[in-house]
C-alpha cells in the first residue's frame, strides 16, 4: 500500500472554470478516506486526477513518495471501481476478473490462482462461469470490486460504486466494502454524494463544495464541530436547523430573530464584542426538546407534517417563517396545526457568522 499526497492540486479548464482549487491533503497508508459533497463539487474530478484520467493544471500528486503528475494511469499501480461496472459482457466472471492480469503478461496459472482467491474472498465462486447479464446488480458490483482486488494495487479508487443499487443492496455492499478494507488494510479513496456512506465508511472525510475543501476530519468530529454552515447543513439527516438573528448581551446572551427572542442559558466565554453581531444559530433535530409551556429559553413552532419512520418520528414545523425539524422517539404526537414549544440543548448549539458562514466560538 502507499501514502497519497496532494499539494495545492488544481484543475482549471480552458474556459476558466476551476473544478478543483488547490487541494492539499494526505491519505495515510491503509486509510479509507471519503470525498463527499454535492454534485459538481469536484470530488470525481479530484479522484480522476489521482487516477491519471484527468490532467493536473498545477500542484503535485505523489503516491508512495513518487511524483505522479506525468505518469500514465497504467504505471501508477492503482485500481479504480467506477459507478457503472464496466464489465465485458462477452466474458465470463472469471475472464473479467483476470483480464487486467492477462494484459500485464501474468502466467495463466497465476491468473487462475488470483481469480480463485478473490472469488472466494467476495463469495462469488458460484458465478465464475456466468456472464455479467446473468448477475444481479449486487453481484455485478462484487465482480467489479474483484477485478480491482485481483491486481493487488497500492491504492484503490472507488467512484460512487453503490449509486446504482437499491437501498437494501447499498447497505449490504457498504458493509462488504468496510469488511474488505479491514481485512486488506488497503489504501482506499472513496467518492460519494451520500452522507450516510461517507459517515459509515470513512475513517476521515473530506468535505468539498465548489471545488474547495471545506473541512477534513473524522466523521463524528465533522458532525459535532462543523467548520462552517455548509458542512453543518450537509452532514446529518434530517439536516441541521438554522435560525438567523442578532446576538444581544444583557443579563446574558439572547438571539433576536424572526422566531422571537431566544435566551441562551449556559453560554459562557463569548466576548462582549459579539453584542449585536449578525449570526446563524444551528441546532440539530435531536437537540430540540419539547416542553409543556413557553418560556424565555424556548421556541414556539407550528406543526406542519408528522413523519413516523418506525423507531423515531420527525416533526416538520415552522417558526418565524423558517422551517424547523425535530427528531423524537415514538410516542403520542401533536397533530398538524398544533403549536409546540421547544427548548434547545444549550451544550449542543452551533454558531456561524451570518456573512461568511464560518463557525465562531468553540
Amino acid at each position: 500500500m502507499a501514502v497519497v499526497r496532494l499539494e495545492a492540486l488544481r484543475k482549471e479548464y480552458p474556459d476558466g472554470h476551476v473544478a478543483v482549487a488547490d487541494a492539499t491533503l494526505e491519505i495515510a497508508d491503509g486509510e479509507l478516506l471519503v470525498l463527499v459533497g454535492p454534485s459538481g463539487c469536484g470530488k470525481t474530478t479530484l479522484l480522476r486526477m489521482i487516477a491519471g484520467l484527468e490532467p493536473i493544471t498545477s500542484g503535485t500528486l505523489s503516491i508512495g513518495g513518487r511524483v505522479m503528475n506525468e505518469v500514465p494511469p497504467k504505471d501508477r499501480d492503482i485500481a479504480m471501481v467506477f459507478q457503472n461496472y464496466a464489465l465485458y459482457p462477452h466474458m465470463t466472471v472469471a475472464e473479467n476478473l483476470g483480464f487486467g492480469l492477462r494484459l500485464r503478461g501474468q502466467h495463466r496459472h497465476e491468473v487462475a490462482r488470483r481469480v480463485r482467491e478473490v472469488a472466494r474472498l467476495l463469495e462469488i465462486e458460484p458465478w465464475l462461469e456466468a456472464r455479467p447479464v446473468a448477475l444481479s446488480g449486487g453481484q455485478q458490483q462484487r465482480v467489479a470490486l474483484g477485478r480491482a482486488l485481483v491486481r493487488n494495487p497500492r491504492v484503490f479508487l472507488l467512484d460512487e460504486p453503490l449509486s446504482n443499487l437499491d437501498a437494501r443492496l447499498r447497505l449490504s455492499m457498504r458493509l462488504e466494502i468496510a469488511r474488505l478494507h479491514r481485512r486488506l488494510g488497503a489504501t482506499m479513496i472513496y467518492v460519494t454524494h451520500d452522507q450516510i456512506e461517507a459517515m459509515t465508511l470513512g475513517q476521515r472525510i473530506v468535505m468539498l463544495d465548489g471545488g474547495v475543501i471545506q473541512q477534513i476530519d473524522t466523521p463524528m468530529n465533522l458532525y459535532r464541530r462543523p467548520a462552517n454552515r455548509f458542512v453543518a447543513g450537509f452532514l446529518g439527516s434530517p439536516a441541521m436547523n438554522f435560525l438567523p438573528g442578532t446576538l444581544r448581551l444583557a443579563d446574558g446572551w439572547a438571539l433576536d430573530g424572526p422566531h422571537g427572542v431566544l435566551t441562551l442559558p449556559g453560554v459562557a466565554g463569548w466576548p462582549a464584542s459579539w453584542d449585536r453581531r449578525e449570526v446563524t444559530l444551528g441546532v440539530r433535530p435531536e437537540d430540540l426538546h419539547p416542553v409543556d409551556a413557553p418560556g424565555l429559553h424556548t421556541l414556539s413552532a407550528r406543526v406542519e407534517v408528522v413523519e413516523p419512520v418506525g423507531n423515531e418520528v420527525f416533526l416538520n414545523l415552522r417558526t418565524g417563517g423558517k422551517p424547523l425539524v425535530v427528531r423524537l422517539p415514538p410516542r403520542t404526537l401533536p397533530e398538524p396545526g398544533a403549536l409546540v414549544h421547544l427548548a434547545p440543548d444549550p451544550s449542543m448549539l452551533h454558531l456561524f457568522d451570518a456573512a461568511s458562514g464560518e463557525r465562531i466560538g468553540d
